[in-house]
């Protein structure tokens, strides 16, 4: 130990500004203090924790991993005693055989080496790791959610700024909230409060055969967060069902809700839908932030070319205006950001939708209810007779509806919906294939808009990668060699992925009078597309997600995750 000792005091000697007096005084510190030689050389600013590790890799040949990035396994708690990892701030990441690896901090600690082989019988296997994570890392792995009761999960979650409204008239509402001290309510409390820090667009609590998995969706992908004791399941799945004004006695068939919390002085709407499933009921909330609504269509993300048209086609005074794309593809997000932009006391604006997303205020939104028959068709019918000027219609589902859109785009109204086309050109030919007279879909359209979403670099850790040439061969002839690629690191901010945030790709196709002979005509949406892109200059998807590329706004991986070429 004293021979490793010195090697790293040598080592350390080599760092300018550097000298012995210095070391000395940390070797002072570190009996004084009664704390590890490594402890004391970050506690005296000789070096920094993480140069530290590098440096420990270095001379020892110890190799380093980033705890961020491990899921623990919950069996390797039998294996190392809380008391000990907190003892010797040492955390277990994998056992094979009659081997244990463990991370620490400090590998001249020879008697935790040794107490750990005498207590589990394995050979040990270090590798390094910062003491500021190990110590995250046992926080987390002795504290989850699975190792205790929901009453000692939540006693020190902080709910005094969270409070939830209700719509609802009378005294109905006094029974939401109960009692703020009740664990369960602290618990839903947490996982709310931590979705919305996380920027979380869903919520994910779906029961398994040992416990209830909790997810977030960030940036369009599922990540998991906690586990919640099976014990506790039942209860946390009724208080959402009273947030969300659901019946609590139902439990066979699906239910929907709606609830709205206030924290930190903004309010946050929350769409609920709980599906029974084989070990209970799945619950997913949607988390509604209106003030991504209120950022304006520039802040969605959308290149100037397809921003410039967008706001083109807004403002006429008729026609209709579709957005596609499949589920998650930000189609609501569009809408709502165009409608809340067009959003003015001279204009009567009426919305029909299954279910209403954001409530707005100066709309008049009508949500769809099938089981009295009132569908998006009856309810469009009956809203023209209302004298709109804007109506949005959140879904062409069949042709009943669409031909009432259609209509209503002819007759004076600006009418804005959305439909599950995979491109521009094929919502044409989709409209059509629903029986509606290709004359009418050539009359009314005024523009068609498909849209994806893809996941930014992070800003705080870009930097610039090197992309093998084999990797580039997808991409020949598209763009240019010399192009700098980037993407993200991993840090803190983005919860090492890489990733921060996400901008729409698109594809907007304006309809001119060629395009219209060609609907007339019967032409196939690739004919369409051939057309637009020769004709037009159309920016297809994969277009719009190459030029992004070379922009240095997202990775090769994810335009070839989002898009295709075809």
């Amino acid at each position: 130990m004293a021979i490793i000792r010195e090697r790293i005091i040598d080592a350390l000697l080599q760092i300018p500004g550097v000298d012995r007096n210095l070391v000395e005084e940390a070797l002072l510190i570190q009996h004084e203090s009664n704390i590890s030689f490594s402890e004391a050389l970050v506690k005296k600013d000789i070096i920094s924790e993480k140069d530290l590790v590098l440096l420990l890799v270095r001379e020892l040949k110890i190799p380093s991993v980033d705890l961020r990035r491990f899921k623990l396994d919950s069996r390797l708690k039998e294996a190392v005693p809380e008391r000990l990892a907190r003892q010797y701030n040492l955390i277990p990441i994998a056992t094979l055989g009659t081997s244990l690896t463990v991370a620490l901090g400090d590998p001249l600690n020879v008697f935790a080496l040794d107490d750990l082989r005498d207590i589990t019988g394995k050979k040990i296997e270090a590798v390094m790791a910062t003491p500021t994570q190990i110590k995250e890392a046992i926080e987390r792995f002795y504290g989850e959610a699975d190792q205790g009761t929901v009453s000692e999960l939540s006693k020190n979650i902080d709910v005094g700024d969270f409070e939830v409204i209700t719509e609802s008239k009378g005294d109905e509402s006094a029974d939401v909230d109960g009692s703020e001290e009740a664990p369960v309510i602290r618990m839903v409390n947490l996982v709310i409060k931590e979705a919305l820090r996380q920027r979380a667009s869903d919520i994910h609590m779906e029961p398994t055969a040992g416990n209830m998995r909790v997810r977030y969706r960030v940036d369009g992908v599922l990540v998991d967060v906690l586990e919640i004791p099976r014990e506790s399941q039942s209860a946390v799945i009724v208080r959402i069902k009273i947030m969300s004004r659901m019946d609590i006695t139902i439990n066979q068939i699906p239910q929907d809700g709606r609830f709205k919390m206030r924290t930190s002085g903004k309010e946050v709407d929350f769409r609920v839908s709980v599906l029974p499933i084989s070990h209970g009921s799945k619950v997913v909330m949607r988390v509604l932030d209106k003030a991504n609504l209120s950022v304006g269509l520039g802040q969605l993300g959308l290149s100037d070319r397809s921003l410039a048209l967008l706001e083109e086609g807004i403002i006429k005074p008729f026609g209709m205006i579709l957005i596609t794309g499949p589920t998650g593809s930000g189609k609501s997000t569009t809408l709502y950001s165009i409608i809340n932009k067009l959003n003015s006391s001279d204009k009567n604006i009426i919305t029909v939708e299954d279910p209403v997303e954001y409530l707005v205020e100066g709309l008049t939104q009508i949500e769809v209810r099938s089981d009295i028959g009132l569908s998006f068709a009856a309810a469009l019918r009956s809203i023209l007779r209302q004298s709109p000027d804007i109506v949005m219609v959140g879904e062409i589902r069949d042709n009943e509806t669409a031909d009432i859109a259609i209509k209503a785009s002819l007759t004076g109204q600006l009418v804005f919906s959305t439909l599950h086309t995979n491109d521009a050109a094929g919502a044409l030919t989709r409209l059509v294939d629903m029986d509606v007279e290709p004359f009418l879909v050539a009359s009314s359209l005024v523009l068609v808009c498909a849209q994806r979403l893809a996941r930014k670099i992070c800003p705080h850790c870009k930097q610039q990668i090197d992309v093998p040439l084999e990797a580039l061969k997808r991409f020949a002839g598209q763009i240019d060699p010399k192009t700098t690629f980037y993407a993200g690191k991993g840090c803190d901010h983005c919860r090492h992925t890489g990733y921060r945030g996400r901008f729409a790709v698109t594809e907007i196709l304006v309809m001119d009078d060629p395009i219209r002979e060609m609907l007339l005509q019967g032409k196939s949406s690739d004919d369409i597309k051939a057309y637009a892109r020769k004709n037009q200059g159309l920016h297809i998807l994969w277009d719009d997600a190459l030029e992004r590329l070379t922009q240095g706004q997202t990775t090769i991986e994810e335009v070839l995750r989002i898009v295709s070429d075809e």
